[in-house]
């Protein structure tokens, strides 16, 4: 077959394989098909960075291709070094395309095998791998393609014939690549492995004017994402509600996302839950992964039925689940209102199932009102707008992206490029707060770097009026 034959048949079975893998996609993971583009993009990096390394493996293993073995005095037969060279060789390619292998073989498994039904603990750490050694790819991509600019302004500028021209990579731009790549990939398998159930509590004092009396002090612990399909072992989980215990909290607030797909992740974790502590309760509401948006299913009475299992679970744990519904806390005749709306983000891939007038019945008279409200882009765009009676706003989804700096005053992560308000306590000219819990779960990435797992402790004060 000639060369021109050739490369249009692999064009036409790539074009192919792009498409079924779509197709797959939707069937799969419908909520995660508009990502499809940037795998593609990863994919081509990734051909692009080979074609680079695969001349740097050709010239550490140059020389012959074909060892012969010899006979020792024993009788056993060896392999000459060259052999030996050549297995190495070959062992560096299955492992620089073992990622991609790997996520194109169990996206065609999950067909037949979904990926909920997979143990957890091997599921986790199999795409925590895969995502690591990806992303740690990105880094040599980066330098090479500086490599690739500075030689082609050399190409274009130069006055020396371009068929004779011949230039070689820079080397500090090789070194700077590959280093890069390596201190990436150690730092992401310190994320998994070391940071990942590094609890950590932060305090914050807010201060309400009109707050009644009786709860001044209150005490609330805010926890956020748990996504308990990503958890391989249950025991972290245990250290963290034995945390959230310790801090004896008044009330407990979970603002969503307890599962990443289907309601049974959650089911081996119902005793652990069970035992969260709170003098007047624990409220909580969903997340954008809790209706099951993420995965396939038969039947419209199929995902009817996951959600079922969902409310159930919260009865079974003793959470209270406010779905656009209040609760008034009295003490000694002074109440505050728990107002919880479902869903409701600003971002198109995000469900607006919240209902904040419908949440707000009933409670209009009360002077202080507190609402979880799982994407903090709901008080950038409707609460802190529209509703100046609603006092604070408790909020997750943004996972502090799990990665970024959070250290001697420096608060950075690449979530302040998606969301305006993305971790900590914020507040308006109108007196309103907003607090972004970071989670303590993960999704995606097993890990964290530098966002650490957060339990938030918020204690209301009764401010005096000026």
């Amino acid at each position: 077959m000639k060369l021109k034959n050739k490369i249009s048949v692999l064009i036409f079975i790539s074009i192919a394989i792009i498409i079924v893998g779509y197709f797959i996609t939707s069937f799969v993971y419908p909520k995660n098909a508009g990502r499809y583009p940037v795998f593609i993009a990863i994919l081509l990096l990734d051909v692009y960075l080979w074609v680079s390394i695969k001349n740097i493996i050709s010239n550490l293993f140059s020389g012959e291709t074909h060892g012969r073995a010899s006979l020792h005095g024993n009788g056993r037969a060896s392999l000459h070094g060259n052999d030996r060279a050549s297995l190495l060789k070959y062992l560096i390619i299955i492992i620089y395309w073992l990622p991609l292998t790997v996520i194109v073989l169990f996206m065609g498994i999950s067909i037949f095998l979904p990926i909920t039904t997979w143990n957890p603990a091997f599921r986790t750490y199999l795409f925590g791998i895969v995502f690591t050694i990806a992303v740690a790819k990105l880094f040599p991509i980066f330098f090479l393609i500086i490599d690739d600019i500075i030689r082609l302004f050399k190409i274009l500028f130069s006055s020396v014939k371009k068929k004779k021209l011949k230039l070689k990579r820079i080397r500090i731009l090789q070194i700077l690549g590959i280093s890069s790549g390596i201190i990436v990939f150690v730092f992401l398998l310190l994320g998994m492995f070391l940071w990942v159930y590094d609890f950590k509590t932060k305090t914050e004092i807010i201060y309400l004017e009109d707050l009644p009396v009786e709860f001044n002090d209150l005490k609330i612990v805010q926890i956020s994402d748990l996504h308990l399909g990503s958890w391989a072992i249950k025991e972290p989980l245990q250290e963290a509600v034995d945390l959230i215990n310790e801090q004896n909290p008044d009330l407990v607030f979970f603002t969503g996302d307890l599962v990443n797909f289907t309601s049974d992740e959650a089911f081996r974790f119902e005793n652990i839950l069970r035992n969260v502590k709170s003098k007047y309760g624990v409220f909580s509401i969903l997340g954008n992964h809790d209706y099951g948006n993420y995965s396939h299913w038969s039947s419209k009475e199929a995902k009817q039925e996951n959600m079922k299992q969902i409310f159930q679970f919260y009865k079974d744990i003793n959470w209270k689940l406010l779905l656009d519904t209040n609760y008034i806390l009295e003490i000694n005749n002074e109440k505050i209102a728990i107002i919880g709306v479902e869903n409701w983000g600003a971002h198109a891939r995000f469900p607006k199932y919240g209902d904040i007038n419908q949440a707000l019945r009933g409670v209009e008279d009360i002077p202080t009102k507190l609402l979880l409200s799982h994407d903090p882009s709901h008080w950038d765009l409707i609460i802190s707008q529209k509703y100046p009676d609603v006092d604070i706003t408790f909020s997750g989804h943004t996972h502090g992206f799990q990665f970024g700096i959070d250290f001697a005053g420096i608060l950075w992560s690449p979530a302040e490029k998606l969301y305006k308000h993305w971790t900590g306590l914020y507040s308006n000219k109108s007196k309103q707060y907003l607090y972004v819990n970071p989670g303590i779960g993960t999704i995606g990435y097993p890990g964290r770097i530098g966002i650490l797992p957060e339990i938030s402790v918020i204690i209301l004060k009764k401010e005096e009026r000026k």
